[in-house]
């Protein structure tokens, strides 16, 4: 994957994930949509930024063809990102929404559990659609 599709990817990641994110934390906090969308745009930008950092170096450690990765690795791979992600993001949250940071963890703990759901299945679907777009070969699914 070059740069400009990673960018792609992780822009199509994340504005996926802050719409759905919003929408969820509107439904279970009393902050404003205001609020919530500052605030998952900040998480969001440092999501992508982690998220591109990341990934290089976990495709470096983890060569080879991305659909053929095991379940295993593929769980590796998302816990690892979103236990990094959340180091940075529940101060972040704390001081925008103007909570605690327990309030913040717990927010940011149900949206890493959502996230984390999210991401498997986008980044499976997104390697499959790539194989089918790019290569014109239908993936193997393991």
């Amino acid at each position: 994957m070059g740069i400009a599709e990673r960018i792609f990817h992780s822009v199509l990641f994340e504005t996926l994930a802050v719409t759905l994110s919003i929408i969820g934390l509107a439904l279970f906090t009393d902050h404003d949509i205001a609020a919530l969308s500052g605030t998952m745009i900040v998480v969001a930008t440092m999501a992508m930024c982690w998220n591109y950092l990341f990934n290089l170096i976990f495709d470096h450690f983890v060569q080879g063809e991305k659909t053929l990765r095991s379940l295993q690795t593929r769980l590796v791979h998302v816990v690892l990102f979103e236990a990094g992600l959340l180091l940075a993001t529940i101060p972040a949250m704390a001081y925008l929404l103007e909570v605690s940071l327990f309030e913040a963890f717990v927010m940011d703990i149900g949206v890493t559990i959502f996230i984390t759901i999210y991401a498997f299945l986008f980044n499976f679907a997104y390697d499959h659609a790539r194989v089918w777009m790019v290569d014109g070969r239908v993936a193997i699914v393991k």
